[in-house]
């Protein structure tokens, strides 16, 4: 299917590591096998490249059996979330100084008395006005003066800075300033990371475009440095294969354009996961479903509708108060601060509090015996039987079941008057309700009624709160997948190359020119074949989707429609409109049928398809587990049943068809399926564990 400058043969392994706040994980996929290999290692934030070696070296991989390295790193969110990026400046057209700062009028709570509005990454002594202007067409108004932007250009290498972004107005239309701006700095300024607006965003909203660029040249230096860092150890290690980033889209691009459009890679894990859930939903022919990751540090929800991840082409990074917006195309995720990690503590006036604060991988929850002193979710299920101190990591990390539950008692109980157990079973309600806002937040708040669809659940977490989440929303029917501990490993295995375009038009539907449109979606077309054609990977197979953004006549926000290339080529405005309005009636609840529509922006997605892994599978059996499968049995607490002794069965023996009434739990590698009374799982024949959802009551 996919034809590779390094024939598998001689080095077969397509290789994949993703970093999360707790965990390295890692999914190789050995072509001439047909086998698959996992592995996880705890991360090493001081220097991550030794975490990702750690995974190798648990799961026996060497690199020079590899012919193609994927990645996907939480190193560009952080660095925005945690405000540790680069010495960033900002040059912009003349007059427009402070519109990053202004921003928009958005006030989410009106009657918020701490309500405040977003603190630039720029300060604003760093940002600079450019003498230049054009007009909305692209026609120049007035020229780019560049011994000016020489002038800026020394000022700001003499304040030491280590990044600039550049935005100038309308450059959506024509780049030439913007271009001959960025040359100007790299000329002046050799070494600096500079960042122009037209190389990630092609749309108008000047604010936007900004932000973006801006939170590009800051996370620049460290992203790429650390690219850099990696390739070159993959090197050192005898990897000669090719290096590949997952991009929020869940999408690979080159490593080269990775360290230069890094911004692309801020939600490169969880795209990846939804990728994977994608692949498993077209395996069981299944066209809805909710995609939800919960690993050591926070919990991710994203959407497949009709057999598609619902992407989104601007995103608010770092929550809708206070957020920043990156308008480029991304996988529509909600993230909210709650994982195995999370913190549980006491604050003011007894209220118990789990997270966003994270004990991460170091000093990690107070089982790991690593100097944590602080409960955590992790520690929560340790506590009430439902992780395994034995087991845990199938017996390569033991846990410390004593620690967690002194802290569990003196830390919580003892100040809210509660029992061990009522305490951490209070710490996993609060995780299980926080958790449930990210599902609504892709679902319910998209107009999509989240319990007619099915959840798929992965992370080392996920499967462990999985039932408790469900009941939470009313979802009848949760699926947890091959491999949940690294699915999101697991899911860049699936990725294809992807490369996204989109052109502001500002056409009214009723007057619209189908030869005008056909050109610049060829346009679009043409170039993403053209970076398909010059990567190192040569699929048989390119696949191209059109889209819209499409709004009602004197509407400001517009919403993304896909169009199937048969009505352009009916020229059928009539179906581009009933389509709009299927697709506003879904997000808003109402549409306008007799009122014009607008066409805003048109986007354009080119994907170069790679082999997929093949389906999983396990032998058949009856509707009773084997023997060997049954573990041991041991008391877990279920907050409707108080302590039940419960079977542990181990996920590796199940058989297909095996059929097994909660309560129970299914325990492997990586993770742990919780099956609370009144469930019942059921194994298929890709041995994905169904599980249907019972009443509480």
């Amino acid at each position: 299917m996919t034809d590779i400058n390094l024939a598998p043969e001689t080095a077969p392994l397509r290789i994949a590591v993703d970093i999360g706040g707790t965990f390295t994980d890692l999914a190789a996929f050995d072509e001439s096998a047909g086998t698959l290999h996992f592995g996880k290692a705890l991360s090493t934030h001081g220097k991550l490249v030794d975490g990702i070696q750690h995974t190798l070296d648990g799961a026996g991989i060497d690199l020079r059996n590899g012919y193609l390295f994927l990645h996907g790193s939480t190193i560009a969110i952080n660095t925005l979330l945690e405000r540790n990026g680069a010495k960033t400046a900002l040059l912009i057209t003349e007059g427009f100084r402070d519109i990053y700062e202004i921003g928009r009028v958005n006030r989410p709570d009106a009657y918020n008395l701490f309500f405040s509005k977003h603190t630039p990454l720029v300060k604003r002594s760093l940002r600079y006005e450019v003498e230049e202007r054009l007009r909305a067409d692209g026609s120049v108004h007035k020229p780019l003066d560049e011994e000016k932007v020489r002038e800026v250009a020394r000022a700001l290498k003499a304040q030491g800075v280590e990044a600039a972004a550049v935005l100038l107005l309308h450059s959506y239309r024509k780049p030439d300033h913007e271009k001959r701006v960025k040359e100007i700095l790299l000329e002046e300024m050799p070494g600096v990371f500079v960042t122009a607006s037209h190389e990630l965003s092609q749309e108008y909203r000047e604010f936007e475009r900004a932000s973006t660029a801006v939170a590009n040249a800051y996370v620049g230096p460290r992203v790429s440095a650390y690219l850099g860092q990696l390739e070159t150890h993959l090197n050192d290690r005898g990897f000669g294969g090719d290096f590949y980033a997952v991009q929020s889209t869940g999408g690979l691009f080159p490593l080269e354009h990775a360290r230069r459009d890094c911004v692309r890679m801020l939600e490169s894990g969880p795209a990846a996961g939804v990728i994977g859930a994608q692949a498993i939903c077209a395996q069981l022919g299944l066209p809805d479903a909710i995609a939800f990751d919960m690993g050591g540090t926070t919990a991710k929800a994203g959407v497949i509708s009709e057999g598609r991840p619902l992407t989104t082409g601007s995103a608010l990074i770092g929550g809708y108060e206070k957020a920043l917006p990156i308008q480029i195309p991304m996988m529509d995720i909600f993230e909210v601060g709650t994982g195995g990690g999370s913190i549980a503590r006491v604050e003011l006036g007894n209220s118990l509090r789990v997270g966003p604060q994270s004990a991460g991988s170091m000093p990690g929850p107070v089982c790991y015996g690593r100097g944590g002193a602080e409960p955590t979710v992790t520690d929560a299920n340790l506590v009430l039987g439902r992780l395994d101190a034995e087991h845990f990591l199938g017996g390569t990390m033991p846990l410390d079941l004593e620690g967690a539950r002194a802290a569990m008692r003196e830390r919580i109980g003892a100040p809210l008057g509660l029992d061990m157990q009522q305490a951490a079973d209070g710490i996993l309600r609060i995780a299980v309700t926080a958790m449930s806002h990210a599902v609504k937040a892709v679902t319910t708040e998209r107009g999509l009624d989240a319990g007619s669809f099915t959840m798929v659940v992965y992370g080392g977490a996920g499967p462990l709160h999985a039932s408790a989440i469900a009941r939470e929303l009313g979802i009848k029917r949760v699926l947890v997948p091959y491999a949940p501990g690294y699915f999101s490993a697991y899911g860049m295995l699936f990725s294809d190359l992807r490369y996204d375009y989109v052109r502001s038009v500002f056409r009214r539907l009723d007057d619209l020119s189908f030869a005008e449109i056909e050109s610049l979606y060829a346009a679009m077309e043409e170039e993403g074949r053209a970076a398909v054609a010059a990567s190192a990977v040569r699929p048989d197979d390119i696949v191209i989707e059109r889209s819209a953004d499409m709004r009602y006549v004197g509407q400001e926000h517009a919403v993304t429609v896909d169009l199937p290339r048969l009505y352009f080529e009916r020229q059928d405005r009539d179906a581009i409109k009933h389509h709009f309005d299927d697709v506003h009636a879904i997000r808003y609840g109402t549409s306008a049928p007799a009122e014009p529509a607008d066409i805003v922006s048109l986007r354009v997605t080119v994907l170069g398809a790679m082999r997929k892994p093949p389906r999983h599978a396990v032998q058949a059996g009856g509707a009773t587990p084997p023997e060997p499968a049954l573990r041991a049995r041991k008391p877990v607490y279920f907050r409707t049943h108080g302590e039940v002794s419960t079977p542990v069965y181990r996920r590796d023996a199940l058989l297909a068809g095996n059929r097994i009434a909660g309560p129970a739990l299914i325990e492997e590698h990586a993770s742990t399926t919780v099956v609370q009374p009144g469930d019942e799982l059921t194994v298929d024949a890709c041995g994905n564990l169904h599980v249907a959802i019972g009443s509480e009551r």
